[in-house]
C-alpha cells in the first residue's frame, strides 16, 4: 500500500485532526514538516499542494487533496479500518454539523481567541480573552445539546465530530479559564477525559 504524505506542523490542530483519523484506522503516514508561520513564508513549491497556502494537504499515490474534513473523510472511507462516520443519513448529517460548528464558530474562539492569546503574546488582549471565551461557553453549551447518549458525541461509535473536537478542546484546556470553563460542561468534560485516553490523541500531542 502506498504510503499516504500530510504535508504540515504538528503544533498545527487541524493537522493533528487528520493524523488522529489516520491512526484510528491504523494508517502510517509520511509528515513533512511545513511551518506557513516561518519568517521566509510558504515555500512556493507548496501551493501546488495548497493553493490558499494553509495547513494540512495529503497526498496518497498520485491523488491529492487539501481541507481537513475532505482529508478526514477519504481517511475513512478509502482505508480499511473502523468506521469514523454513522451509516445513517441523520447520523452523518449531526456529524457534518458538529463539525462545521467547530470549524465556524470554535477554532478562532477556543485556540487563537483564548489559549494562543494567553500562552503566546506577553501582553495578552483580555477583552480578545474574554470574548472568546463567550464564544467557546455557547459552543460548549451547543454541543452539549447536540451530544447523543454514550460515550461519543454521536453516541456508541467515534466518529470524525470526536477526531474534529478533541483538538481544539485539548489547545483550549492548556490555559486555566479553558480548563475552568470546560468543567461547567459535565457532559463535554467527560467526553474529553475518555478522548484524551485514546491512542490516537496521545501519539499526536506534540503542542508544547
Amino acid at each position: 500500500m502506498t504510503r499516504p504524505i500530510l504535508y504540515g506542523a504538528e503544533y498545527s490542530v487541524y493537522v493533528r485532526i487528520t493524523r488522529m483519523a489516520l491512526a484510528e484506522k491504523g494508517i502510517d503516514c509520511e509528515l513533512v514538516p511545513l511551518d506557513i508561520f516561518a519568517s521566509e513564508g510558504v515555500p512556493a513549491w507548496y501551493l501546488e499542494h495548497h493553493p490558499f497556502g494553509r495547513i494540512p494537504a495529503f497526498q496518497h499515490a498520485e491523488f491529492r487533496l487539501f481541507e481537513t474534513s475532505a482529508i478526514a473523510r477519504y481517511v475513512d472511507e478509502a482505508f480499511d479500518g473502523p468506521a469514523l462516520q454513522p451509516a445513517d443519513a441523520r447520523g452523518r448529517a449531526r456529524m457534518g454539523q458538529i463539525i462545521g460548528m467547530l470549524d465556524a464558530y470554535a477554532y478562532r474562539a477556543m485556540v487563537w481567541d483564548v489559549a494562543v492569546e494567553r500562552l503566546e503574546k506577553e501582553a495578552p488582549d483580555e477583552a480578545l480573552i474574554a470574548d472568546g471565551l463567550r464564544q467557546a461557553e455557547t459552543v460548549l453549551g451547543v454541543l452539549t445539546s447536540l451530544r447523543a447518549q454514550g460515550p461519543w458525541l454521536l453516541g456508541d461509535q467515534l466518529t470524525l465530530a470526536d477526531l474534529h473536537a478533541a483538538p481544539m478542546i485539548g489547545y483550549f484546556v492548556k490555559v486555566i479559564e479553558g480548563r475552568d470553563l470546560l468543567a461547567r460542561f459535565a457532559g463535554i468534560r467527560d467526553w474529553y477525559a475518555r478522548v484524551s485516553l485514546r491512542a490516537s490523541f496521545a501519539r499526536t500531542d506534540k503542542v508544547s
